[in-house]
């Protein structure tokens, strides 16, 4: 079964290597999306994907790379946007 969610973390996560370790597991788990820096200085991410990879993939999310410090984490679910690959947006 397919899932996409929709995740906005706050904390100290601000900089291109938290992205890039998101992306890298996003690819290793056959997770499509985005994620990016949102003007608040929150990150957005966008998942979807089969249900079990986007799970893992989330969990991974949650924890985060290790200096990362989350304060806040949503989640909800979205609908499916039939993304092609999983891709760092930079505004």
């Amino acid at each position: 079964m397919k899932k996409a969610v929709r995740m906005y973390i706050t904390g100290s996560v601000q900089g291109m290597f938290f992205r890039q370790f998101i992306k890298d597991h996003a690819d290793k788990g056959n997770v499509r999306g985005f994620v990016r820096k949102l003007e608040d200085l929150r990150m957005e991410i966008f998942a979807e994907g089969d249900s079990l990879n986007v799970d893992a993939f989330l969990a991974v999310c949650r924890a985060g790379p290790k200096h990362a410090v989350m304060r806040k984490i949503e989640e909800k679910e979205e609908r499916l946007q039939d993304f092609k690959d999983f891709k760092i947006i930079n505004f």
